[in-house]
């Protein structure tokens, strides 16, 4: 800015006299430009009151109007409309004093400042149009802003849902496992007198059960630490409603007595989170049965198809010396169930009726 302010001021001082012969007035041009150039750099920190100092000096020079429209245009720029506005006028109000007492050049006084007012005009006009193009930029780059932070919320967001997921679908595994390992110890404990192809076979399925709990208990852990975690359905995959009768073999394995009743149409075509959410169901009611009414018949009943939905129904009778089943008060299995099925679009309802405790699921299946 200095340097075009000194240059403008030279060639105005050069243009005015380079025909006239030097006389005080040279002397008032020369010393009023030099000082508005030295002001000029002032405009970057005080632009108001910097342009109304150099203003005052453009009504006794001309060598002063390039460094007071350049004020001008900085306020304009810079500040808000009154205060660019009032410059503009002082500036033209100026230029008026100035030209009354000194001569322009053969141009009619009234002509002259109607271009000085035209020009003031214009530097207001410009001013406004850098303000508001520098506010849409400044709007601009918040706006990008706040939508890379909204980005990173929601990839935060899901990352966490996701660990939630597999945290969720891991315990609902592991949980299952270990109830039949759980079974399988107690057997080899309470039995000793079994035949030694028995307690082999016994061992053999708790050692490979410790061993699938253990690999997989390190996968959701390592799962979880990951800040990128894939799938869960890449080394596991899901379940569907066609491994429903594995699951109640492997419970029979173990020594419960289960009844399956299975009515579905379409098994096959049942969405992924409806066939997953049905097993989950199935697999929380074998697990309860198992922990908290051991030795106890449990009956699984599954029926419904595309458009009438799912209705898984578990039961089992409680011991008689557990009328009422701890995980039925709040055991974080059915909590985290009762969540997964709401998820879905479902509802869930546990209950002891007549000394038998039932899980009841309602998923939708659409047509």
């Amino acid at each position: 800015m200095m340097g075009a302010s000194g240059v403008l001021v030279a060639a105005t001082i050069l243009g005015w006299w380079s025909d006239r012969s030097l006389g005080p007035l040279f002397t008032l041009d020369l010393a009023a430009g030099t000082l508005s150039w030295l002001l000029s750099p002032l405009m970057l920190w005080r632009p108001v009151a910097t342009t109304a100092v150099i203003t005052v000096l453009a009504a006794v020079s001309p060598a002063v109007t390039p460094p007071a429209t350049i004020g001008a245009f900085q306020v304009a720029r810079r500040r808000r409309a009154p205060a660019a506005i009032a410059v503009a006028v002082a500036g033209v109000a100026a230029h008026a004093v100035q030209g009354a007492w000194r001569a322009n050049g053969g141009m009619s006084y009234g002509w002259w400042l109607a271009l000085v007012t035209i020009g003031y005009g214009a530097l207001l006009g410009w001013g406004a149009w850098a303000q508001a193009r520098a506010a849409l930029i400044r709007s601009l780059q918040d706006r990008a802003r706040r939508a890379e932070a909204e980005q990173g919320r929601r990839v935060a967001e899901a990352r966490m849902l996701e660990r939630r997921q597999i945290a969720r679908e891991m315990h609902d595994v592991l949980a299952h496992r270990l109830s039949l390992l759980a079974t399988f110890a107690g057997a080899m404990e309470y039995r000793p007198d079994s035949s030694p192809e028995k307690l082999s076979r016994a061992a053999g399925v708790v050692r490979d059960g410790v061993h699938q709990a253990l690999e997989e208990l390190r996968e959701v852990i390592s799962l979880l630490r990951d800040d990128d975690p894939p799938h869960t359905d890449g080394r596991h995959p899901q379940p569907v409603l066609a491994d429903v009768p594995r699951l109640v073999e492997e419970s029979r394995e173990a020594g419960t007595e289960v009844l399956l009743r299975e009515a579905v149409n379409e098994p096959a075509d049942a969405p992924p989170s409806v066939a997953r959410t049905a097993y989950r169901v199935i697999q929380e009611g074998l697990t309860n049965a198992r922990k908290h009414a051991a030795g106890q018949p449990v009956q699984v009943a599954l029926r419904g198809g595309p458009g009438t939905g799912l209705e898984i129904d578990v039961r089992n009778a409680l011991t008689p010396e557990r009328a009422t089943p701890p995980g039925w008060s709040g055991g974080a299995g059915l909590v985290g169930l009762t969540e997964r099925v709401h998820l879905a679009g479902g509802e869930l309802d546990h209950q002891v009726i007549g000394g038998e405790f039932r899980l009841h699921a309602s998923i939708p299946w659409p047509a």
